[in-house]
C-alpha cells in the first residue's frame, strides 16, 4: 500500500508513464533511476500530473525491465484502456522514502540548485540548473552568475568539494573551461 500523504509532502519523481503495454493493464515507463531493481521493491507509489502537487495512491503489483523501459503493473489497472489513461503521469514517492546512496554518489535532484564556487578565486560562478549524460562523466549545466551558461564535467578532479546540505559545489576549473562553452 502507498504511504499516507501529508500536506507538506516533498516528492521525488522516479519515472514517467508513457503508455500501455500488453493487454493486462501493464504500463511502460521511462525510469529516472539508474537502478531498475529499486522498482521491484516498491509496494506503493503516487501517480501525479506533472504540474500537480497532488497524487493518486497506487499499489504496485509488479515491475520489470523490458528493452530499456520499465514495465509497471498497478493493482486495479487491468485493461489497455485503463493503462492508457495513465499516459503522461509521473510516478512519485515521498522524498523521505528515497534510498540513501553510498558516499561520493549524489542524486541529480540534489545537485540541481547547488551554487558553484571557484575554490581558487573564491567567487560564485553560478548555479547548477541541470545535468547532461553522454557516456562519460555527467556534465553540470551551470547558469553563470555573469549571465549565460557553461558546462562543467562532474568529476572528482574538478568538483573537489560537494556539500549537499549547504547546496554548494566547490570547483577547481581547468584554465579556459568556462570560456570554452560560451
Amino acid at each position: 500500500m502507498p504511504p499516507e500523504a501529508s500536506e507538506n509532502q516533498q516528492w521525488v519523481t522516479i519515472a514517467l508513464l508513457t503508455g500501455s503495454r500488453g493487454n493486462r493493464g501493464e504500463v511502460q515507463a521511462v525510469s529516472f533511476s539508474d537502478r531498475p531493481e529499486r522498482f521491484r521493491e516498491l509496494k506503493g507509489v503516487y501517480l501525479c500530473d506533472p504540474e500537480s502537487p497532488e497524487g493518486e495512491p497506487m499499489e504496485m503489483e509488479a515491475a520489470w525491465e523490458h528493452r530499456g523501459r520499465m514495465i509497471f503493473k498497478f493493482r486495479g489497472i487491468d485493461s489497455i484502456s485503463e493503462a492508457e489513461r495513465l499516459r503522461g503521469k509521473e510516478v512519485r514517492i515521498p522524498l523521505a522514502e528515497r534510498p540513501s546512496l553510498p558516499a561520493g554518489e549524489y542524486y541529480d535532484t540534489d545537485l540541481i540548485g547547488c551554487e558553484v564556487l571557484d575554490r581558487a578565486a573564491g567567487g560564485v560562478l553560478g548555479r547548477v540548473k541541470g545535468l547532461q549524460r553522454f557516456g562519460g562523466p555527467p556534465l553540470l549545466e551551470v547558469e553563470a552568475a555573469a549571465g549565460g551558461e557553461f558546462l562543467i564535467p562532474f568529476a572528482g578532479s574538478i568538483c573537489a568539494e560537494i556539500d549537499i546540505e549547504k547546496k554548494q559545489i566547490r570547483v577547481d576549473l581547468p584554465e579556459g573551461l568556462q570560456d570554452l562553452n560560451r
